[in-house]
């Protein structure tokens, strides 16, 4: 089995984030960066099934700057096979030109299955795993938190609105991962060692033309300060009152 990974680089999301003087991004200045978390479940999916099938490969596939190197580096620490970037100056807001490039790279590969997380934690988005399985005209199952693969087939079990979703589908397929599929490992020392000698093939990414871009960021306005307003059963006049007023959800 031939499985492709798509992941992504983004920012710790546990610190306050300031904008950058451009007024559409993030200012990276002094950020630590990771694998997305959905990404690294979707990257331990394909690890687990290359354990049950030594002959399995499995390949990275990253857009962004060499930056995202580190990151590539890391899942084949994990045990994945071998990495590709896809080369840009930038990574665009724009889901389906994302889409496009990734589309592009995967579609003479001959995957069996390709992994993505359900969404990424900086854009949150949601889209581009959708728009590759589409793009490549293969089934498509997201946000799925079980899986099974036998043989040409495949199972799967969705978290859905008050209940689960339980589906079948044919290989090859596009498959977006969520929480609660698995545990990424860690890489281990040997793994470590071992990724620095993988291959890592660097290609211009084929974004064509972004038809969606973010023109400006803005911060949350802060929050006012907390008061006091009294002690025991006095206070409660008053805080009804203020309730009415001023907070107006009574």
């Amino acid at each position: 089995m031939k499985i492709a990974v798509c992941i992504k680089r983004v920012p710790d999301m546990d610190v306050r984030f300031k904008i950058a003087a451009i007024g559409n991004a993030v200012d990276e200045a002094g950020l630590k960066f990771d694998m997305n978390d959905f990404d690294s479940w979707a990257v331990e999916a394909a690890l687990q099934i290359k354990d049950r099938d030594a002959a399995t490969e499995v390949v990275i596939v990253s857009l962004g700057t060499d930056a995202v190197q580190e990151t590539i580096r890391k899942a084949l620490a994990m045990g994945a096979d071998r990495g590709v970037e896809l080369k840009t100056d930038h990574i665009p807001f724009d889901g389906l030109a994302i889409a496009r490039a990734l589309a592009a790279e995967l579609k003479d590969g001959g995957y069996d299955l390709v992994l993505f997380g359900k969404q990424s934690a900086d854009s949150s988005n949601g889209v581009v795993g959708a728009m590759v399985g589409e793009l490549l005209g293969l089934p498509l199952v997201t946000a799925i938190s079980k899986l099974e693969i036998s043989g040409q087939k495949g199972s799967a079990k969705r978290e859905i609105e008050g209940g689960q979703e339980f589906v079948e589908f044919p290989l090859p397929a596009v498959l977006t991962i969520d929480q609660g599929l698995n545990i990424a490992r860690y890489p281990a020392l040997k793994g470590i060692m071992a990724a620095k000698k993988k291959p890592l093939e660097v290609k211009p990414a084929q974004l064509g033309a972004q038809t969606v871009t973010v023109t400006q960021m803005e911060l949350p306005p802060e929050r006012a300060p907390g008061r006091i307003i009294g002690e025991g059963v006095a206070a409660v006049p008053e805080l009804v009152r203020l309730l009415q007023t001023e907070a107006k959800v009574l």
